[in-house]
């Protein structure tokens, strides 16, 4: 079977990439660079295209044989999608459908989604279900909520296969650690945490944002899941579509998440150095807890994280680190 990964050459795309070779598949990456990284995918099959650009999305079904898709290719940042929401939409909507209509015109079935937690907006219960109702706060929740409703349109018209995969934080990197994150700029926490802790002299601080939330240290609590977890479900969910199951929609977490300072000092044990702490106010908005429920993908997948510990995870993302301190641009 060979897979056209859209995005492929991003973090979690191209940990999935690696995954899917692994695993036996051949594999096509559509990516279009302007945040992945050539050397992230090592030999696999490449094309430099954007999914906005119809007609290179359309010679890639026909040109390579393409018998399912995974879609990473998407933007990311809060503060960005708020500024400029039509990128996002673009991104996400206006491409998944030239995705969806390149399948139908060369009878490709089955297409495995990259969501996001965020379309849950602010938790009304913990841990977070799928049933739980999905009112997202800002413009990168709504468009991949609105991706989730063209995929169910398209399956109810047309009978396509797709799973959709909402997931909270992911994290760490390959374990051989010559594949990892590396993002400009960095938001994600482990990965500041790491850079900061790299860094020559006292380097940039971490702040904390909010001490006083009701957890048990007072910081947020977030859901954490490895990267080749991650990518691990993505090849589940794409065997249980090709052996007859339905389509379906399923939360990737940890089931547990730690606090934002239980991260620090356990990225201070795994580095062996302190890392510079500031203390902040709460940022409005921001949840006091971020939990998903993966009962639902336990149960029908069978997925079953292999990285829960986060000292593990961690772990990972130092080696990679270490190894390649400027990221891929070494």
């Amino acid at each position: 079977m060979r897979v056209l990964v859209c995005g492929g050459a991003g973090y979690v795309g191209s940990h999935t990439v690696r995954q899917l070779h692994r695993a036996g598949y051949e594999v096509v990456v559509l990516d279009n660079l302007i945040k992945g990284h050539i050397k992230a995918i090592g030999r696999t099959a490449f094309i430099h295209a954007s999914i906005n650009d119809k007609a290179a999305v359309a010679r890639v079904f026909v040109e390579h044989q393409i018998n399912a898709v995974m879609h990473f290719a998407d933007s990311s940042r809060v503060g960005e999608c708020v500024a400029s929401p039509d990128i996002y939409c673009r991104n996400d909507v206006v491409g998944t459908l030239n995705l969806l209509e390149a399948m139908r015109k060369t009878k490709v079935n089955y297409f495995i989604f990259s969501s996001t937690a965020a379309v849950y907006g602010e938790p009304m219960e913990i841990p977070i279900t799928e049933n739980h109702a999905t009112v997202p706060r800002n413009p990168y929740g709504s468009s991949k909520l609105a991706v989730e409703s063209l995929l169910q349109w398209f399956s109810q018209a047309y009978g396509l296969m797709y799973t959709s995969l909402r997931y909270f934080n992911a994290a760490g990197a390959d374990p051989a650690g010559d594949l990892g994150e590396d993002h400009e700029p960095e938001t994600h926490l482990i990965a500041r945490v790491l850079n900061t802790a790299l860094g020559p002299g006292p380097g940039p601080e971490i702040k904390i944002f909010g001490t006083d939330h009701p957890t048990p240290d007072g910081t947020c609590i977030r859901d954490y899941v490895h990267v080749n977890d991650l990518a691990d479900a993505h090849i589940l969910a794409l065997e249980r579509l090709v052996s007859g199951g339905d389509a379906g929609i399923y939360n990737l977490g940890s089931g547990s998440g730690f606090s934002v300072r239980k991260v620090i000092t356990t990225a201070e044990k795994v580095v062996g150095r302190p890392v510079k702490v500031v203390e902040d106010h709460r940022r409005p908005g921001d949840p006091a807890v971020l939990v998903a429920s993966s009962a639902k993908a336990a149960k029908e997948l069978g997925w079953k994280p292999k990285y829960d510990n986060l000292e593990q995870i961690i772990g990972t993302a130092w080696k990679w680190r270490q190894a390649n301190p400027k990221g891929y641009a070494k």
